[in-house]
């Protein structure tokens, strides 16, 4: 079975004592930990980051734990690293990746984001590069319908949802109120579960 007979042994003794339970999967950590730091000193390390905001290499000392047990201890009640603090405040920057709260709206559809980018076409064949400099002026461009695209692209600040929708030159940009530029809330494009 590619197992070893230790393993294999280890499987009937727990199923002899414990049954089909004693087969199910398990975490690997001892039931004991008699070398754990006590949580007396666990709390010292973590009112002295509080106070003095020190790395671990310079906490440890103070405290007269090791700069890597320091570190662990952070890590397990989940201390953002100092390079994701304001060195004046000692607030989580909004950018770090430990933040859990983030800035969105309550319902979708109460605050959507629009973007619209300007797109030049560009003729069949190639540019002026391709033609010549007479296809930079306006009678060239006109007789080619040569102009601009408008891309409109919506995110919804609830759900995060984003939708975007070309509208060619010749209808000219719609108006935000257009029927035409679907809120990212509608049945096509919502997302599972949202209402709105």
């Amino acid at each position: 079975m590619g197992v070893s007979r230790k393993c294999v042994k280890t499987w009937i003794d727990r199923f002899a004592t414990e049954g089909d339970p004693g087969l199910a999967t398990r975490s690997s950590r001892p039931h004991s930990m008699p070398t754990k730091t006590s949580d007396e000193v666990e709390q010292k390390v973590l009112a002295a980051r509080a106070e003095r905001r020190d790395g671990p290499d310079v906490l440890g000392p103070k405290v007269g734990v090791p700069p890597r047990t320091v570190s662990r201890i952070l890590r397990r009640h989940g201390v953002p690293y100092l390079r994701e603090l304001d060195p004046i405040t000692g607030e989580v920057i909004r950018s770090s990746k430990q933040t859990a709260v983030r800035y969105e709206r309550d319902r979708p559809g109460e605050l959507v984001h629009m973007d619209v980018k300007k797109l030049g076409k560009i003729p069949d064949g190639g540019g002026w590069k391709a033609h010549g400099r007479q296809m930079g002026s306006s009678a060239a461009r006109k007789k080619l319908k040569v102009g601009y695209d408008y891309v409109h692209s919506l995110v919804d600040d609830h759900s995060r949802l984003a939708y975007s929708e070309i509208f060619p030159d010749e209808q000219g940009p719609p108006a935000p109120t257009s029927s035409r530029a679907r809120s990212p809330t509608s049945p096509r494009t919502a997302s599972p579960g949202s209402s709105g």
